[in-house]
């Protein structure tokens, strides 16, 4: 176990400035796509390290999440991390697609397995000719272009189909061993949980960065049917603090603030030192808890 008291470095020295990304989905209508610009407008003075795309299940958003990277490679100073999973694709489809986002200047993919079509809960299976997992997947892309940073995805409380924790800290150690440079987990909301999973991760002689995924909850009910789908507890401290307050958007956007800005502060003074953000495309609540995380337009620009 981790002694309370002592910091926990999450990469190889402490930093001033947290480092910090976001996560951003592919908009679907127009209206949704001024929101995105709006939001990466907002969001780029705080020059995180980069920003990430989403890809639907079964590459549904492909052509949306490629476009979406193209325009921030051409309009912006940001580096866009293109999202990528082995669902419904054979390997020389996907090796396209890797192929196409490195024509374009992308060099840093997101590699996951992927959710099935049906979502989650519904049966997996892979393409008969496609990637069989994501250590697989992230192997296929550093053969293809080892200049392409890799990152994946760390379950502090299990992955919802692994046997149990220490089979699903296999899975990260053959991702790690396939050329991942990074780890982003899924959300928590409780910090312990983190800790202990960084521990045992260390443990197995896994020495990537876990960065640690934050998501200020800007619909509570919303956001609890989600991640609890994907195996993340809620605490009933977390829901009692959203009580009362599903007509009443202002104070549960305050509350949220709160709520992430807390955590996030607390795993600072244990010595993390890298955030990811799941921003859902809204930048008020992750600009306010990077404010109060010390991260602002001037400092970013200081340090840039």
């Amino acid at each position: 176990m981790t002694d309370a008291s002592a910091p926990v470095h999450n990469g190889p020295a402490a930093q001033k400035r947290p480092a910090i990304s976001f996560e951003f989905f592919p908009p679907k209508t127009e209206e949704m796509e001024r929101n995105l610009w709006d939001t990466i407008t907002r969001l780029t003075p705080l020059a995180p390290n980069f920003v990430s795309v989403t890809y639907g299940a079964g590459g549904s958003t492909r052509e949306r999440t490629h476009s979406t990277i193209a325009r921030i490679l051409s309009e912006t100073e940001l580096r866009p991390a293109a999202h990528l999973t082995c669902v419904g694709a054979a390997r020389g489809e996907i090796d396209e697609i890797v192929s196409r986002y490195h024509d374009i200047g992308v060099r840093h993919i997101v590699a996951l397995r992927g959710d099935p079509p049906g979502g989650i809960g519904t049966a997996y299976s892979t393409h008969p000719d496609g990637y069989r997992s994501s250590a697989d997947l992230v192997a296929g892309i550093k053969r293809q272009y080892g200049d392409i940073e890799v990152s994946v995805s760390a379950y502090p409380e299990k992955h919802p189909e692994s046997r149990d924790i220490d089979a699903d800290i296999d899975v990260l150690k053959a991702k790690v061993d396939a050329g991942a440079a990074r780890a982003i987990t899924q959300v928590f909301f409780d910090n312990d949980l983190y800790l202990r999973y960084l521990d045992r991760v260390r443990a197995r002689g896994i020495f990537i960065p876990i960065v640690p995924g934050i998501m200020p909850m800007h619909n509570f009910r919303q956001a609890r049917a989600f991640v609890t789908k994907a195996g993340t507890t809620v605490p009933s401290w977390l829901a009692e603090k959203f009580e009362g307050l599903d007509d009443d958007p202002e104070t549960r956007k305050l509350v949220a603030a709160t709520v992430a800005a807390g955590q996030v502060q607390k795993l600072a003074k244990r010595g993390v030192d890298t955030f990811h953000f799941y921003t859902m495309n809204r930048a008020d609540l992750v600009f306010t808890v990077c404010h109060l995380l010390g991260i602002r337009p001037d400092a970013a620009q200081k340090a840039a």
